[in-house]
This record gives C-alpha cells, sequence and structure tokens, in this order.
C-alpha cells in the first residue's frame, strides 16, 4: 500500500487568499473583524477601502494574528486606500501603478511570491456623477494597459478587489431598473468582457453558476436581509493559473461591512 502524504504537507500548496472591501479599516475592527480573521484563516487577505493610514491604526493587531501587513493609503484622509495582509512574507511589495491621479488615491498595491503575484485594487465608482463616471472609465482603459505591461513581466497574477461593475445580468438584483445605473452600464459590463478574453478567469463562476449570489448591498431598504444585491468583488485570475483553482466562494456572512468578502483557493506554494 503506498502511504497517503501527511495532511500537514497537502495544506501547505493550498492556499486560500480573501479580498474584502472592508468600507474603513477601523470601523470593521471595532466589529470583531480579527477575530472573524482568524477564524476565517487566510493565507493572504486582500483590502479595500480602508479609509485610514497607518499611523491611525494599531498595527500590531495585525502582527498578532499572524500577518505581514503593507498599506497603500489615499493622500486624502478618509477615503479610499488598499492594502494587502500576508501569512508568508512577500518578495517584494509594489505601490501603486505608477499612473499619479489613481496612485493619489490609493488604488492598487501588489506582493510577489515567487513568480505569483497578488494584487488587492479599488476600481473608482462613478455613481456620485458624470465627472466620477468619466474618471472611472479613464481607469479601466489605463488598467488594461498596466496590467498587459505588468502580465510580460508576472505571468501568473491574481487581481483581487472590488471592481464596481457588475458582468451580467445574474450579478444584479434587477438588471432592468438598473440598466442605466454606473456598474452595470453597457461600456462597463463590455470592458468585464473584453477583460476576461484577454486571458483572464472570474474565478467565482468557474465554480458557481446560481443566481442571487451577490457581494455589495446597499444600507438602504433593508436590501441585504432581501437579498437585493451586486456582485462587484472579484479574484481574477490570468489563464495560467486556471488549472491550480480548486474553489471560490462568497462568504455573505461576514457583516463588517455594506460588502461581504470573497475567497478562492489554489493549489499553490507562497
Amino acid at each position: 500500500m503506498i502511504p497517503l502524504e501527511p495532511l500537514t504537507l497537502l495544506k501547505k500548496n493550498m492556499a486560500k487568499i480573501l479580498s474584502y472591501n472592508v468600507n474603513g479599516i477601523r470601523a470593521a475592527l471595532k466589529k470583531d473583524w480579527i477575530d472573524w480573521l482568524k477564524s476565517e484563516d487566510p493565507d493572504i487577505v486582500c483590502i479595500q477601502e480602508t479609509k485610514a493610514h497607518p499611523d491611525q491604526l494599531d498595527l500590531s493587531v495585525f502582527e498578532d494574528a499572524g500577518y505581514h501587513h503593507y498599506w497603500y493609503s489615499a493622500e486624502k484622509k478618509g477615503y479610499s486606500g488598499v492594502a494587502i495582509l500576508s501569512k508568508t512574507k512577500p518578495d517584494h511589495v509594489e505601490y501603486g501603478c505608477g499612473i499619479e491621479k489613481y496612485d493619489a488615491e490609493g488604488r492598487i498595491i501588489r506582493a510577489d511570491f515567487g513568480d505569483f503575484s497578488v494584487l488587492s485594487c479599488y476600481f473608482p465608482s462613478g455613481s456620485s456623477g458624470d465627472e466620477r463616471q468619466a474618471f472611472k472609465m479613464d481607469f479601466l482603459a489605463d488598467f488594461n494597459t498596466y496590467i498587459e505591461d505588468l502580465r510580460k513581466e508576472r505571468p501568473h497574477l491574481m487581481i483581487s478587489g472590488d471592481v464596481n461593475i457588475c458582468h451580467k445580468e445574474i450579478d444584479i438584483h434587477n438588471p432592468v431598473s438598473n440598466k442605466k445605473s454606473s456598474g452595470f452600464l453597457p461600456e462597463e459590463r463590455q470592458w468585464v468582457t473584453d477583460f476576461l478574453a484577454m486571458g483572464y478567469v472570474d474565478t467565482f463562476r468557474e465554480f458557481h453558476r446560481e443566481p442571487h449570489q451577490y457581494s455589495w448591498w446597499t444600507y438602504r431598504f433593508g436590501a441585504r436581509k432581501k437579498n437585493l444585491g451586486w456582485r462587484i468583488d472579484y479574484h481574477f485570475v490570468t489563464e495560467t493559473l486556471k488549472s491550480q483553482l480548486k474553489n471560490a466562494d462568497i462568504l455573505s456572512e461576514a457583516v463588517h461591512s455594506d460588502h461581504c468578502p470573497i475567497s478562492v483557493e489554489l493549489d499553490i506554494q507562497l
């Protein structure tokens, strides 16, 4: 009989990665976010909308939970910002994408582990008006150029975060009434279609085809209780990682934010 490998050895090759728009890390921490994090025990956490600078936080709580932590905050206090927590120390961390108008808003941070890279991204919202919608569309075009240039150097990418777009009708609770809403505009949805066609995978839809699976709900109208939501948070991976995907899910029971976390597991050594 061939001896089975110990479970501990198998575990080392399975990475669990979460993405979570916390809508303010300080507010989330007051809702027992660290205890929740310890219970989930992910290897990497991509955070969006931190709304804080590191000097406004007690960073020891992340370290005590076993994580290295990296923060890229917006210049404006209390706005935007992304972070990456990781149990394994990255080989390199890249702050920003090199485009000043986006970097000033703290929208992209990248961590490299060997030949694998994880990005925590917070795409702009266009819901406040035409000016921000135009900014969002500029970001989408510029992101394509940025990520394709990056992929030449780092071909195995995971792009995690709040994209602020529902791709298909299945991803939004009322596609008819929202067809002219920012986040579900035809040109935004086409961007996702074109992005996937460039060689990226929507990991959640690799494992789940059913409707009514959302990651964000407005605080109004009791929307979350009624599950009137939008799926706007994603783990995208390059096609090179598709065969290593093992699971993806939406953790809708976590209630620290108007978003909930999303998870992905893949067979990879960190």
